[in-house]
């Protein structure tokens, strides 16, 4: 396929990265870490890069050479973190560590010099020769690498992790030391629901009330006033400082040949989620996103339909290695009852602190699944078979749904 000519007004690069969030933002950083000469674009539709989000991981989420890429973000980081459920709570020993959208945006900033980031752009198509933007300009690349994030798709199956977050600058010291990764001792409202809590500064908590649920529906009110409750409840009170909401897939299954060639555009690589590198349980994107940015700048040097063909196929090899969490994932919404389904994960927090790292890292060991998978279940086997047999629902629904 053929992409469209050069003009003597074209605006030239090497590599133009489509989307400035954390996939791109990375994949961006990476190359001028490898290829300090090289001519990197990184356009963002929006003003500023990252969006709004925070993202957290496990040191053990990254090796040495991730760690590294990461090292000039400023980064919340703490020595271990507490689980809460109805049956126990439990302290685990793991370094854990956070970074939000500003500071991302920020040290691309620092790191990549504006001549690289062009933020406000919108795209109206891309091709393997170049990007055109929504002004009519075109920019022409050897390489272009699209990181913005997939539409809806038929193709895959699952449910939905819905969540609202608030930063809350607490009018006395919170006493919160440590993050609570889950807690879900709270109401389960037909889902499972849990409170996600991280101590900021001394005065500064940011909370979040997330959802696994059947329905993408996000009700803002519903959400607002349960944060209320629960920052009632634990004598929290200040002023709220910001906060974001979220809908993301959570994938049980499906056609990822289907998929990708519903994403793919001749010669143009595909990253983060849109590429199809996410965990399907946990929607944790960071450590994938590490780690492909890596890949990329290993490769660089490729013509640009090389490296897409190359992506294609390391998309493939990620989604035939995160089979087992779709596995759970289609246990967890087709045989527990939602308002049921924290007795999974309450379950799970039982075993060893290292085997629930890997978990997290899509790294799991195959004693490490069968772990998993041994024992009691938490759901009833008849229906278990059931879910792992069935289709599961389609991820087709809007981004956002207002309840």
């Amino acid at each position: 396929m053929a992409g469209r000519g050069k003009s003597s007004s074209d605006i030239r690069t090497e590599i133009a990265i489509v989307g400035g969030g954390l996939a791109g933002g990375l994949i961006a950083l990476a190359l001028r870490k490898r290829h300090p000469d090289m001519q990197v674009m990184l356009i963002e539709g929006q003003d500023v890069l990252g969006g709004n989000h925070r993202w957290s991981w496990f040191d053990s989420d990254l090796d040495a050479s991730g760690t590294e890429l990461l090292a000039p973000f400023r980064k919340a980081e703490w020595q271990g973190y507490d689980v809460h459920f109805p049956a126990y709570s439990r302290k685990l020993p793991s370094h854990y560590r956070s970074l939000t959208s500003e500071d991302f945006d920020a040290a691309l900033r620092r790191e990549l010099g504006q001549n690289a980031i062009h933020t406000g752009r919108t795209v109206s198509a891309l091709d393997v020769q170049g990007v055109t933007l929504n002004d009519g300009r075109r920019i022409s690349a050897r390489t272009v690498i699209d990181c913005r994030g997939p539409g809806p798709s038929e193709h895959l199956t699952g449910g939905w992790q819905v969540f609202m977050g608030r930063i809350t600058r607490t009018d006395r010291p919170h006493g919160v030391e440590k993050p609570i990764i889950m807690d879900a001792s709270v109401d389960q409202h037909g889902a499972y629901r849990f409170v996600y809590v991280l101590p900021l500064g001394a005065n500064d908590l940011f909370v979040e009330d997330t959802y696994y649920q059947d329905s993408p529906v996000l009700d803002r009110n519903a959400l607002s006033g349960r944060l209320d409750r629960y920052h009632i409840r634990n004598d929290w009170h200040g002023e709220i400082l910001g906060g974001e909401t979220g809908i993301l897939p959570v994938i049980t299954g499906g056609d990822f040949a289907a998929f990708q060639q519903e994403n793919r555009t001749f010669g143009v690589s595909c990253a983060g989620a849109k590429g199809g590198f996410v965990h399907p349980l946990t929607s944790y994107t960071l450590p994938f996103a590490v780690e492909t940015a890596l890949a990329i700048a290993e490769e660089a040097e490729l013509p640009g339909e090389q490296l897409a063909a190359l992506m294609e196929t390391r998309a493939r090899r990620h989604w035939a290695k995160t089979n087992f969490y779709r596995r759970l994932g289609a246990m967890l919404f087709g045989a527990a009852k939602p308002g049921e389904r924290y007795r999974v994960f309450e379950r799970f927090y039982r075993l060893d602190e290292t085997l629930i790292e890997r978990f997290y890292a899509g790294k799991s060991r195959f004693s490490d699944k069968a772990r998993v998978l041994i024992g009691k279940p938490p759901v009833p086997v008849t229906k278990a078979i059931g879910a792992l047999t069935g289709k599961g629902a389609p991820l087709v629904a809007q981004k956002e749904t207002i309840g």
